[in-house]
């Protein structure tokens, strides 16, 4: 969100109790800043409730700084810079330049002012120069006050809001920007906008100067929303160890840590005056109101609450005239004779004690007596020099005896007192040697309270990966018991495949006998019709050459032939009634073969079908076999790389807490050192304890590494039985191959075979138009031989006139002729509907013929495809194998991942400070009244924070 939805938490002397649940879900904890922006505020509200008292501040000499944190597309640089040119959409920093020149121009007449502005961006954390692209790698100095600043930047002294708008501009061309999946123009860097004002009073000779800091920080991302890639990635990388480190350094300023990682990186040094340090910072907090968001909404919450915690320390940045240093000057000298005087009387006090003497309580030191005695000093001199001389006055008076006394009691007394001092220059310096020696030891103790907080943090952090990597062997071992549970499955289910495969194999084969048979007897039934056939037509051809020549015979000679013509009829005539039975137990015998063959075909179909299926099957599950196998391998690996992880991390965990044991009792030994051999041993003896539980726990992953070792065995045998049961079932496959060449070889025999029966087709047709064309003349023949009988019967009558009924053996003759030419005009009419069933059947055998040879292509490509999806299914399950052994390593590369996003902080920083040269002067027009000094958060929708100072 580019433009700043959302809703925003600041922090002030106002709690706001705001229960901010991107879910809607009702939440027990409460994030209090000083104000809350919502996503519809505009952006002059903002300005005027997180920024504007920032510019009285800098111009009555104090520093301030005002940046945006939050994630990515959350609004920080809408917020901070907004549209530039627009009076509506300008944020901060267009704003409140055009806010300090208000005031400027409204301010004292005897004010003079010289601003200047600097511009850079940390880009993959270097500091890079926006207003001069050649200096990329600048470096961080301290000044005489130990102030951060950035050397050798560019600095350009401004005189008007437009000179600063255009200096904006110039350094916004060149700053890093990229496109992202959450935003368009997701910033790459943290920029830097610094604007240093010094202002002289021309009459008091006063100075002032106050830096203001603007940052725009780039957002903390995660790669899996974001969809970075190549140099965007790693610019990614960068902003989130900066964001770190500023984490890490507001975590130790809420918590009061001796040590604060300035140093971790050049942003946070930069910024070190910001936070902890001599500033005013207003905290710009912008969160996503959306549940997509809610994790990182969350930290940046809980980041804005612990920046909120940070007390800085403010004073006004005062260049002080000579006659300031001078009153400052006799003010200390004042206060250097306060305490000199006060020495004096705690020294006289000390000897008196030290003497034996009880000092009064009265003459015991007190501060304003000894303030009195001082202000007398001056006044009372002669007093304190007429003391001695009454003294004198008085020992003139003591006599030898008492005045030797006095003397021996006196060099008594010195003596003791240069004993006193000896001892007491002894104490001192041995009181300095402790002093020292504490020093150093309290540093060492510092050193260890750091090193010590590293260790756990590492220990916590190594902790935390060995309870993932438990985790993650407690999964493998898991899949790896279902991998095997799934491995028996899919052996037994390859065995009784195999056995059905078998069986198939064994019908089909016998089927293949079968039919082997009945084709070879449906050869021999076909030749046998054809031989049938050609001797029908032979015997019909010489059967109708018989007639011709009865014919002849019978015209040329009837009486003589008349009984050989009976006899060779009734011989035809039985003999075409045992060639008509034949040719219908031919045909009758044909059909059935055709359906034999037909049921035998639907069954090969079916076996062959069957087949396919099995062998599909087969390539399944070796493919399966080989992937799980292939898997079970890679499980094995991991494990015992995750095995190694393990051993490591427990030993240093274990040295870890030896050295965690060491520090805490170091930190004993300081105050008792005679208990050293104890705690080594202590230690020692806590070494031994995790060495030996170290070893149980070694001994017991070994004992498991062993069993699935053993379980890795018995899988490979199973392999093994399985790539020999393969191979078997190749064998097979090679003799169904072999199978299905003979059937190609013998359809291709039936093909010549329908050749053939063609050609005999058209030879039986060439024989039907020659039959028809002899019926034609024995049907011609016949009715010659009426007409010569009616005539040889007239003649016979017109002769033997008395005889009129003729002798009936000629009757008997003529009507026996006759019906032997009736039955044989019905044997030869049953014949040609004979050969017209013949002639119907031969397309229906010769359209079955076709059909089972398209059958057997069908097949042939049917097998050629059913292989072809069998590769495919293969190498899909290959790829389904892989996609899910990626997702499940992207899954625990994920819960790292998050982890490591969870432990990983998002903080505010700090700002330095750079050095002034000549500069361009603007003059004010009228004073104002200083404010005091708010930190503001603003978010997605908007959140801001104050810091008091």
């Amino acid at each position: 969100m580019s433009n700043g939805e959302g809703w925003c938490f600041p922090c002030c002397e106002t709690s706001v109790l705001t229960n901010f649940s991107p879910l809607g879900t009702v939440s027990s904890k409460p994030y209090i800043f000083d104000r809350v922006f919502q996503s519809n505020t505009s952006q002059e509200q903002v300005y005027n409730d997180c920024a504007k008292k920032i510019v009285k501040d800098v111009l009555e000499g104090y520093n301030g700084t005002i940046f945006a944190y939050g994630q990515t597309s959350s609004g920080k640089t809408h917020t901070m810079e907004g549209k530039l040119h627009d009076p509506d959409g300008m944020g901060i920093i267009p704003r409140i330049v055009q806010d300090i020149f208000n005031y400027i121009y409204s301010m004292d007449e005897n004010l003079e002012f010289h601003i200047k502005v600097s511009y850079f961006e940390i880009y993959l954390d270097k500091i890079r120069d926006l207003l001069d692209v050649s200096k990329t790698n600048l470096s961080v100095h301290e000044d005489k006050n130990r102030v951060p600043y950035v050397k050798g930047c560019t600095e350009r002294f401004v005189c008007s809001p437009e000179e600063v708008m255009d200096t904006i501009d110039e350094g916004k061309s060149n700053r890093h920007v990229a496109v992202t999946n959450m935003n368009e123009h997701s910033s790459r860097s943290h920029s830097i906008f610094l604007i240093n004002v010094k202002q002289e009073n021309t009459q008091t000779e006063q100075k002032l100067s106050g830096k203001l800091y603007l940052v725009d920080l780039a957002g903390s991302e995660k790669v899996s929303k974001t969809g970075a890639e190549g140099a965007v990635l790693d610019e990614a990388k960068n902003i989130n160890k900066s964001l770190s480190a500023l984490g890490n350094v507001i975590s130790a300023l809420a918590e009061s840590s001796t040590y604060v990682p300035y140093r971790d990186s050049k942003m946070t040094r930069i910024l070190q005056d910001s936070l902890g340090g001599n500033c005013r910072t207003t905290i710009v907090i912008c969160c996503s109101p959306s549940s997509y968001n809610e994790s990182e909404t969350k930290s940046t919450l809980l980041f804005g609450q612990r920046a909120k915690t940070i007390k800085n320390t403010v004073c006004v940045n005062v260049e002080l005239t000579a006659e300031q240093w001078k009153k400052k000057y006799e003010k200390e000298k004042e206060k250097n004779k306060t305490l000199r005087n006060t020495i004096q009387w705690l020294e006289n006090e000390l000897n008196r004690w030290r003497n034996g003497e009880t000092v009064p309580v009265d003459e015991q030191f007190d501060k304003e007596k000894a303030n009195l005695e001082a202000f007398a000093v001056d006044k009372d001199i002669t007093v304190i020099n007429d003391k001695p001389a009454t003294t004198i006055g008085v020992t003139g008076n003591f006599t030898d005896a008492e005045r030797r006394k006095c003397e021996e009691e006196i060099a008594k007394l010195y003596k003791q007192l240069d004993d006193k001092d000896e001892e007491i220059n002894q104490q001192s310096q041995l009181v300095e040697k402790l002093k020292t020696q504490m020093l150093d030891q309290e540093e060492l103790l510092a050193s260890t309270r750091r090193d010590q907080d590293n260790l756990q943090a590492e220990l916590n952090r190594l902790q935390a990966e060995n309870d993932a990597s438990k985790e993650e062997v407690k999964e493998v071992l898991q899949a790896l018991e279902e991998l095997a549970v799934n491995y028996d499955q899919k052996s037994q289910e390859v065995e009784d495949k195999a056995k059905e495969y078998e069986l198939l194999s064994d019908e089909l084969n016998q089927k293949s006998v079968t039919l082997a048979s009945i084709d070879a007897e449906l050869q021999k039934l076909k030749e046998m019709t054809n031989h049938q056939k050609k001797r029908a037509t032979e015997m019909m051809a010489s059967l109708l050459k018989d007639l011709a020549e009865i014919g002849i015979a019978v015209g040329n000679n009837q009486p003589e032939g008349t009984g050989m013509i009976d006899e060779e009829f009734t011989v035809a005539r039985l003999y075409i009634s045992k060639m008509k039975s034949e040719v219908k137990t031919m045909v009758k015998r044909c059909k059935q073969l055709e359906g034999t063959q037909a049921e035998s075909n639907k069954k090969m179909e079916e076996n062959e079908k069957e087949l396919a299926a099995c062998q599909l099957r087969i390539s399944q599950h070796e493919a399966k076999i080989k992937s799980l196998t292939e898997y079970l391998q890679n499980v094995e690996q991991k494990k015992r790389q995750l095995e190694e992880s393990v051993d490591s991390l427990n030993e240093e965990l274990v040295q870890l807490r030896a050295q965690e044991k060491v520090h805490e009792m170091e930190k004993e030994h300081l105050n008792k050192v005679q208990t050293a051999n104890e705690v080594k041993q202590a230690v020692e003896q806590q070494i031994q304890s995790h060495r030996e539980t170290h070893q149980k726990q070694i001994s017991s992953l070994r004992d498991e590494v062993d069993a699935k070792e053993k379980l890795i065995t018995e899988l490979q045998d199973q392999n093994q039985k399985m790539m020999l049961e393969q191979e078997r079932l190749r064998v097979e496959h090679e003799k169904l191959k072999a199978t299905d060449q003979e059937k190609s070889r013998k359809l291709h025999e039936l093909t010549v075979m329908q050749d053939r029966r063609e050609q005999a087709r058209q030879d039986l047709k060439g024989l039907e138009e020659t039959v028809a064309k002899e019926l034609q003349t024995l049907h011609n023949l016949r009715k010659l031989f009426v007409q010569d009988l009616a005539t040889r019967v007239k003649k016979s009558a017109e002769i033997d006139s008395d005889d009129t009924g003729g002798s009936a053996a000629q009757k008997q003759k003529i009507s026996f002729l006759e019906n032997n030419l009736e039955q044989l005009t019905k044997v030869h009419k049953q014949l040609v509907r004979d050969n017209a069933d013949l002639r119907c059947e031969l397309p229906k055998l010769e359209k079955r013929l076709r059909a089972t040879a398209e059958r057997v292509k069908a097949l042939e490509s049917a097998l050629k495809e059913a292989k072809e999806n069998a590769s495919r299914d293969r190498k899909r399950y290959q790829q389904e194998v892989d996609r899910i052994k990626e997702a499940v390593r992207s899954k625990n590369m994920a819960r790292r991942g998050h982890s490591a996003q969870i432990a990983k902080p998002i903080r505010p920083g700090q700002h330095p400070a750079a050095s002034p040269t000549h500069p361009s002067a603007i003059r004010g027009g009228g004073a104002f009244t200083q404010n005091s000094q708010p930190v503001a958060l603003r978010g997605g929708g908007r959140l801001v924070g104050k810091k008091s100072a």
